[in-house]
This record gives structure tokens, sequence and C-alpha cells, in this order.
């Protein structure tokens, strides 16, 4: 039999799971192929992590690293949805949750002492952050929004704000002493293995990577941000935004990038709040309240301070004082630097743009903004951006053309693999790359405080993305623009890799480009305002980045993004949407039994799974099944199924019963397989005759309070009940 993994993650997407699979299992099992699911949730990677603690009931495979193995294989067929990336308020609250169901894990602590702690400590660094990607994805990524989501958006454009041409909204990016500005860039002649070491003023060498592998032909770049530099950047930039009356935001990745960004978010904290730090920062330190953990959790933790209350007035002394923050969620007072996840760049961007060049001030109303991106690396595709609004006004989606994306990421590639190689220095000196024969090959002077990284992008991952983006630019007969800076040192030399192995593909008559970001940004803004495509060939951050700025532009939301990453070894990876796991929609259902989330991502990745499996396999059926499928999504977003807004209109169960319907009709009308048709056609009659009394059931537990057990980590038969409240439409799937 055939097999499909489908992952079990985090919130949204999770209880969106326990409503969808069962329909999914029954549709696929009539085809032969088996749906078997893999938790690779944030509690499920944490309980992995210490079996030895756990009784025999309680332990859990790592189902990561079984993955990790299968993405390997040439028959992994793989579906998955987004995950928590855990920053540390996020770990530490699914750890507090754990153990207070009975789990015997221990508490995090950032700053181990004992060999415990450090054991400890370690474990949870595999589980925080971006853990879940680099290990998944063997394969560069493709990334489009699918024809029919295209063709919706066109028909009916979703809301745009307003831009005046006198938006004061910008970007500010440092443009010197920073990543970009540090970078050093070195191409591995062969085999071999590195060590990272620090070099204090004395002389004295500290190793910090002692066993750093490289492959022959492989990218090794190292970098730094200085502290000093930041620091005095942050403080210009509350002074520009009190003084221009705009509101204050920063713009950080601090999930993926798990060490670097929870420490530049910190050093925004203590800058906004310098009075407060300058007084009571060693207080707080003694306490144990990190702002790299954010101003949420400071203030939860002054009560226990004997002088809490005068921190407590400084700190809203300070917000009176400087510019006002930029708001996530103003009823309740929740500040742009309340949490470090909060905030996240690759959306906060996109989502301001969208609306004007605003975001929510104190006051509850839209306002310009100074959005602070420290490292220039990409900041310069959202100003680019800014300046082509604020010149053009607001695109509109009903013309507009779409920037699809071929992403470098296999094998950790770029920054996003950097968390084991970044470190926050302690004292002034060197810190340096050697090879295995002593050559130092690269190296930085730094100072206490300073944020220096490597990363490392292996050869075959840019040759084979390399492939995929002129196989794309081919089968769509698109312009493909590599988004890569000469003027930056890594670029420079993928630059040099592209110019070798271009020639090994046939681009007669295909027009590639190579730009740098903020010139890309512009060429395909142009583009898309005729109506024009262009495929936007980039490295792994800047995947993330465009797969979210230009699909929130042209259709709404990322969640809608087709995403197929191809592995190497063969197999498929089939991503649901660029969305994250929507936090707020599990309150939403907690509070009201309601859920928002649209599963329109796991549609499209469902349909591309069974076409990989398809022709991986020779199985006629699950040709079929994706064929009706894709039909089945094209009416479902024909007739507007997607979850309303607010209670009294289908959610997320609503619209999976709709994709039931419609994909159980055109499995019956289709003519490729006659024993599917029979099979599907009494399900697509039950269905059908049972619509208004399966959506009366969905729609009657809407208002009231649910319990799903946890947040996160669910109780199944709790959230499987919460997730599947219609009798009716159960036992129709059952019947299969």
């Amino acid at each position: 039999m055939s097999k499909i993994i489908y992952t079990h993650t985090d919130e949204a997407p999770l209880l969106a799971t326990y409503s969808f699979l069962p329909i999914v299992a029954g549709y696929a099992a009539k085809a032969g192929i088996e749906i078997e699911t893999r938790d690779i949730s944030l509690a499920g990677r944490i309980l992995a992590q210490f079996p030895e603690r756990l009784t025999e009931e309680q332990r859990v495979g790592d189902a990561l690293a079984e993955l990790g193995e299968l993405a390997h294989d040439p028959s992994a067929n793989i579906i998955k949805l987004p995950n928590i990336s855990a920053s540390v308020p996020q770990l530490e609250a699914a750890i507090a949750e754990l153990q207070a169901l009975g789990y015997d894990i221990p508490a995090y602590s950032a700053n181990p002492e004992t060999d415990e702690e450090r054991d400890a400590a370690a474990r949870y660094d595999r589980v925080k952050g971006s853990a879940v990607n680099p290990v998944l994805r063997q394969g560069n990524s493709d990334r489009r929004a699918p024809a029919s989501v295209k063709a919706y958006a066109k028909a009916h454009p979703h809301s745009m704000g307003t831009w005046s041409a006198d938006s004061k909204t910008d970007v500010a990016t440092m443009g010197h002493d920073d990543f970009f500005a540090n970078e050093k860039s070195y191409v591995s002649p062969s085999d071999d293995t590195l060590r990272i070491e620090h070099v204090d003023a004395s002389g004295a060498i500290t190793v910090l990577k002692s066993d750093l592998k490289v492959l022959e032909g492989e990218v090794v770049d190292a970098t730094f941000m200085s502290a000093k530099a930041l620091d005095a950047f942050l403080e210009e930039q509350v002074a520009r935004a009190k003084a221009e009356g705009v509101l204050f935001s920063v713009h950080l990745k601090a999930t993926m990038m798990k060490v670097s960004d929870p420490i530049l978010f910190g050093h925004v904290v203590k800058a906004f709040f310098k009075p407060v730090f300058e007084k009571h920062g060693a207080d707080l330190a003694a306490a144990e309240l990190s702002p790299n953990d954010g101003l949420g959790a400071i203030l939860a933790g002054l009560d226990a301070l004997p002088n809490g209350a005068e921190i407590k007035a400084a700190f809203d002394a300070a917000l009176a004082e400087g510019p006002e923050l930029a708001m996530v969620n103003s009823d309740k007072g929740i500040t742009n630097l309340h949490v470090p996840s909060d905030v996240i760049v690759d959306a906060s961007m996109p989502a301001m743009i969208r609306i004007g060049g605003h975001m929510w001030g104190p006051d509850g109303q839209e306002a310009d903004t100074l959005a602070v991106i420290p490292d220039s690396s990409y900041a310069g595709i959202y100003q680019a951006t800014i300046d082509d609004c604020r010149a053009n006004g607001a695109l509109d989606p009903a013309t507009m053309g779409t920037v699809p994306n071929v992403g470098l990421m296999a094998q950790a590639a770029e920054e996003y693999g950097s968390h084991d190689k970044t470190f926050e220095i302690a004292d002034a000196g060197t810190v340096r790359v050697v090879s295995s024969s002593g050559d130092v090959l690269l190296s930085h002077e730094v100072e206490a405080g300073d944020v220096w990284r490597a990363c490392q992008t292996k050869d075959a991952p840019i040759r084979d993305w390399v492939k995929l983006a002129v196989q794309r630019a081919r089968l769509s007969d698109t312009p493909a623009v590599f988004w890569l800076d000469v003027n930056r040192a890594h670029d420079a030399n993928l630059i040099a890799k592209i110019e070798q192995y271009l020639p090994e593909h046939d681009t007669e008559g295909l027009e590639i480009h190579v730009m740098a970001p903020a010139e890309a940004t512009a060429f395909s803004l142009a583009r898309i305002r005729q109506g024009l495509d262009t495929i936007s060939v980039t490295g792994n951050v800047l995947r993330d980045y465009n797969t979210d700025l230009f699909p929130i532009l042209e259709v709404g939301t990322s969640a809608k993004m087709l995403s197929i990453v191809p592995l190497m070894a063969g197999g498929g990876l089939f991503e649901t949407g660029a969305g994250g796991s929507a936090p707020k929609h599990v309150q939403q259902l907690v509070a009201e039994d309601y859920l928002r989330w649209d599963s329109l991502g796991e549609f499209f990745a469902l349909a591309a799974s069974f076409e990989h499996l398809a022709q991986a396999t020779g199985n006629d059926k699950a040709q079929v099944l994706a064929d009706t499928l894709d039909r089945a999504t094209g009416t479902f977003l024909d007739e507007d199924r997607s979850p309303g807004r607010r209670l009294g209109t289908i959610d997320n169960r609503g619209s999976h019963f709709y994709l039931a319907l419609y994909w159980a009709q055109e499995l019956a009308r289709q003519t490729d397989d006659a024993e599917l048709a029979g099979a599907f056609a009494p399900l697509a009659e039950r269905l059908a005759a049972d619509e208004r009394s399966i959506v009366e059931e969905l729609l009657a537990v809407q208002g009231e309070s649910a319990d799903i057990g946890g947040y996160y980590r669910p109780d199944a038969a709790k959230a499987g009940a919460v997730m599947r409240p219609s009798a009716t439409f159960n036992d129709a799937i059952a019947a299969l």
C-alpha cells in the first residue's frame, strides 16, 4: 500500500487536523493509500528529548529524527503543516503546561550552572527556534500561488489600504557595522573539518566550535553585528520616531533566528527604555528578567521584586516620554516590544504595507510607522516596496501579476543553519575560522557584546537550486531573477557558482537575471503593476520574506501558497502554505468554539502529494484523487466556502465539509476510474442530501467555550470531539 505521512504540529493547524484528517484518510483509502501521522509539535519534540524521565505510557518517539531520515529516502511523501518555531517564552510556556499535565521534565535555564542544567539546556536547544525545517527540508523550495487562488483573488479582490504620497512610513536599517557589512565568505576547496575560536587580548584561545565539517565546494560565511553600533543606531531611531511623530516598531525573526534575534530584540528593549535600564538594570538582571524575553516577561516578574512598583512606574514613564509604540493588541496594551515572537518581520512588514504603510497605535488607530530592521541584508526589499507604493499607490489584486519563488534552503542552507555557530561575544578579541591544517580562513576583530555568526551552504543544494530555477522558468515561460548582491560576500560566491552551473541547462529563450534584492523588488513590482509574472530565485531568508510579502499583497494571505519541496533524494515534502500557526485562532476557538483557520494550504499540498505519489509509484488512482481535489478546490473557492469572519458563518470545520462534498462529487462524475466513481457516488449523494443538517450541527456549537484539554498538548479525545461536532457528517465519512 502507498503511504503518505501527515504531520501533527501546533495551534490552529493541529486543531484543523482533527477535523480534516479523517476525511483525507477515508478518501485516500479508496485509492489504496495509507495516511500515517507523526507528531512534530513543540510538545512532542520536548517530550522526545527526555524519555528516561517519563513513564512508559508517556514516552513518545523522536518523530522529527525519524522524518529527517525519511527525507533522504526516495519513497518519502510528507505533508508538513506549520509548526511553532519556539521562542524562549513559548518554550517555557510549553514546559510549564507539560509539567502541569504530569510529565516529569526539567525547567529550562538560559544560564545553566550545574551539569544537569547544562544537559537539559542542550536538549531544549535542539527544540527551540527553527528546529523542524532544517531537518525536513532536504531539498529546495518551489512556492507559488495556485492558479485557482490567483483567479479567485482577481475576481474577488481583497481590501487594500490607501497609500498617501506624503506617508512618513519608512524602514530604518544600519547599513554599516552589521551582518551585511561585516560578512566574509570562503569556498572550501576540499572536504575539511574547521573550528571556530576566540582569541582574547592576552592571546588565550577559546574554542567556540570544534567540529565544523565542510564539503568540497561548500560556501562558508562569517560575520558579526557590532553591539556598540547597534545601540547607537537604535537610540537614533527612537529619537527619530519621536521627532517625526510616527510609531516605533522593530521587525526581527526571533523564532527562526533563535540565537541572534532574541539578543537583538533585547538591545531594542534596552534602547527604548534606556533610563529604566540605566537605573534598574542590575536589579532586573539579578532577578533574571531579561530584555531578550521582551517587556511582557519583565513586567510579569516585577511583583516579585521589592522595588517592583518603582520599576513599573519607570517603564510607564518611559512609555509616556518616548515615541508611541506600534501595538500587537491595542485593547490589551500589548506592544511591539512585549514578546519577541509576536512581531515576525516576514509577516509583519507585508501586513503593514497592505494597509497603507500603517501599524496600530496605542489609541487603536492606524498610523505611519518607522519600521526598524537593524541588519541591512534584506531591509531594502521593504523600503523598495514602500517607495513604490508611496509613488504609485496601493497595488490592485484584481490586475496584478504574481511572484512565485524558488528558494535555496536544502540542508540548512544560509542563515537558518547558523544557530550552532552563533555566539554573543564575552570579551574583546578576534573570532576566527580555522582549517584542520591551522590556516585562518575568516576572521573578525570583535568587542564584548557583539553577535558573531557563521553559516554554511553546501554545493549540491546550490546546483539543484539553479536546476530548479531553470525548470520553473521553462515550465511557466516566466522571467527568473536571482536576488543576489554582488557587493555581499556570500552572494558574490553564489553568483560565481550560478555562472558555472547555468551552462549545464538549456536556457535558450529564457530570460534570467541577477539583481540585488532592492533592485529585484523594484523590477518585480513594476512588472506586477503591468499584470506580469516574475520568478524570484532567492536564498533561504528571502524565500521566507518573499513568500509572505507577495502573496499577502496578491491574494491576501500567505497561507494559500502551494509549497513543494522536491527532495534531493527523489521524495517529496509538501508544505501547507507559508503562514504561521495562528495562536489567535486557538484563543478564539477556546473562547467561542469558532476556528477561523483556513485549510486551503492543506488542500493544495494534499493534491500535490497525491500527484507525486502517482508519478513515483504508478498508482493511477492517486492521480485521480489529485485531479478531482484540484477541481473541488476550484469550486470551493468559487462558492466562497473558506471560513467566515464572525459567529454564525461556517468556520474551519464547515469549510472541510464543503471540500469533502465537492471532492466526492468530482470523484463520482469523473470518468478515469469507474471503481472510484462508484465508490464515491453514494457519499456525494448523501452529503448533498444532508447538507442543511450538517451545517446546522456545525453552527449549533458556536458561541460557547470549548475545552480542548491543553494549548501545547491538547487532549486528543477532547479536541477531536470539539473539531468534529456533526454526527451526521462523521457517520457519512465513517461509512467509507
